[in-house]
Formats: structure tokens, C-alpha cells, sequence
């Protein structure tokens, strides 16, 4: 089991959000419970490579 933080916000009814490491997908759901398991689905998803083109976010260590 892994740990993935995500952002998320209400808009009207909705709950929106995407996974902080790939902030260029979202997902909705009408509950945060609806939310969660979309964010799960992107991620399967992202890491079988059906969604193309990837942009991902890391730090850079500079001294």
C-alpha cells in the first residue's frame, strides 16, 4: 500500500481534485468518497500508460 497526497475542492456539488504529483488531471465525484476512488482509477490509469503524455512534478536539489 502507498501513500499519494491530492488536492481537492468543493464546486457547487461537485468535489474536484487531482493527484499532486500529476496536477494536470482531474477528476470529480459527488462525494469526497466518489472523489477518492476516481483519484484511484487515474492513478491505475496513469501507471499502465493509458493516459499519454505525462507530466509529472518533481524537486530539484539545488546548493
Amino acid at each position: 500500500m502507498k501513500r499519494i497526497s491530492f488536492t481537492y475542492w468543493r464546486d457547487g456539488k461537485f468535489y474536484i481534485g487531482f493527484l499532486n504529483q500529476y496536477p494536470d488531471y482531474q477528476t470529480q465525484g459527488t462525494s469526497k468518497s466518489e472523489l477518492t476512488e476516481n483519484l484511484k482509477d487515474l492513478l491505475k490509469d496513469i501507471e499502465s500508460r493509458e493516459v499519454p503524455y505525462i507530466r509529472k512534478v518533481e524537486e530539484l536539489l539545488v546548493a
